[in-house]
C-alpha cells in the first residue's frame, strides 16, 4: 500500500509505480497510431481507418487521463502531460517519457530512502 507524501506543491515529481503504466500506455498508444497512419496513407482500408481512428480517440483520451492522474500523485511532470497533448499526441509522450528517462528532465532522483534528491550531493 502506498503511503501518502506530504503535500508540497514545488517539489519536483519523483516516477513511481504510476509512471510505469504510463509508460505501458504511451507504447501501445503509440503503435495504435502508427497503425492508424499506415492504414489511412494506405488505399482501400476504410473499415481499418476506422477501426484504428476509434482506438487512437479512445485511446488518447485514456493516456491524457493516466498522464494526468500521474501527475497529479507528483510521479510525472506536467511537462509530459503538455507534451502529449501537442499535435504529435503520443510521439510526444513517448519523447517526453525518453527526456524523463534519459535525461532526468522535470523529476527528481529517487535515493535508496525513497525520497527524492534535489541537488544535494551525496558522498560515496
Amino acid at each position: 500500500m502506498r503511503r501518502p507524501r506530504p503535500f508540497k506543491p514545488f517539489e519536483k515529481p519523483v516516477p513511481g509505480e504510476l509512471f510505469v503504466w504510463v509508460k505501458r500506455v504511451s507504447y501501445v498508444e503509440l503503435v495504435v497510431f502508427i497503425g492508424l497512419l499506415f492504414f489511412w496513407i494506405a488505399p482501400g482500408f476504410e473499415t481499418e481507418t476506422m477501426i484504428f481512428g476509434w482506438a487512437h480517440g479512445l485511446g488518447f483520451c485514456v493516456l491524457c487521463i493516466v498522464i494526468w492522474i500521474a501527475c497529479v500523485r507528483h510521479e510525472a511532470p506536467y511537462t509530459l502531460l503538455a507534451g502529449t497533448l501537442t499535435p504529435f499526441g503520443p510521439i510526444g509522450s513517448v519523447i517526453g517519457i525518453e527526456l524523463i528517462e534519459r535525461m532526468g528532465w522535470g523529476i527528481a532522483r529517487p535515493t535508496p530512502t525513497g525520497g527524492a534528491s534535489h541537488g544535494a550531493t551525496e558522498r560515496t
